[in-house]
């Protein structure tokens, strides 16, 4: 009994003696080449903005490679002026059926996002407009917009909104187009419109390029957009 206690301490201390040992990998005191669990300290990956000779510039983090895109990411070719603003009205269109499904999902995240200002009903009567939080949120039906314009509006913003292409995908952004434009419809009086048959809500949009330059809407409801609050 009284050796294998002897020899159970000597284990111990042993074990004690080779934990103790440097580890660092400058040190030239030390040939180990076996190491605990190295990733628990040791990232086996490179970090972000560590400093690396491989990489250009000897960091980590690059920039993508020129022409490239995200996976997923449509780029959207309507530029964020009054001219941008002006052919995405007039020539950009909601490439999302007109199903009940997507009109539901729209009425969702409208709820979440636009709201708060615009109303329930969008008539520019949020519960921050009836606060004083936010004063000038136009009624939907007191200008012409179209689905093109609402969706160019919720990417970039305009005045003080600001843009939802952060928080919104490409998809729901229209969605939420047609349930702004079923609001506007109520608010004009005018019929609504039908619903497709089949429901192919769970589509990808394709976005569609801009229109040739000579096709712009009039220069009215440009000069509007660079003076007043677009009702989307």
């Amino acid at each position: 009994m009284n050796r294998i206690f002897k020899t159970f301490i000597y284990a111990v201390l042993g074990l004690v003696m080779v934990s103790c040992m440097n580890d660092n990998e400058t040190s030239t005191k030390t040939d180990r080449s076996v190491q605990y669990f190295p990733n628990m300290y040791r990232s086996a990956g490179y970090e972000t903005y560590q400093e690396a000779e491989i990489f250009p510039g000897n960091v980590e983090a690059q920039k993508p490679v020129e022409g490239t895109i995200s996976r997923g990411w449509m780029p959207y070719d309507y530029e964020n002026n009054n001219e941008g603003y002006a052919s995405a009205k007039a020539n950009l269109n909601n490439p999302l059926p007109y199903t009940e499904a997507n009109l539901a999902k729209g009425k969702e995240l409208y709820d979440i996002y636009c709201a708060v200002c615009h109303g329930t009903s969008g008539n520019g009567k949020g519960i921050l407009v009836k606060n004083e939080k936010i004063l000038g949120v136009p009624s939907y039906d007191s200008r012409e917009i179209t689905q093109g314009s609402i969706y160019h509006v919720m990417y970039y913003g305009i005045n003080t909104m600001g843009s939802y292409a952060s928080q919104t995908s490409i998809e729901e952004r229209w969605q939420i187009a047609h349930h702004v434009d079923a609001l506007t419809r109520d608010l004009k009086g005018e019929e609504k419109r039908e619903f497709v048959n089949g429901d192919d809500a769970g589509k990808a949009p394709v976005m569609e390029a801009p229109a040739d330059e000579t096709q712009q809407a009039d220069s009215n409801d440009t000069d509007n957009n660079s003076t007043t609050t677009e009702g989307e």
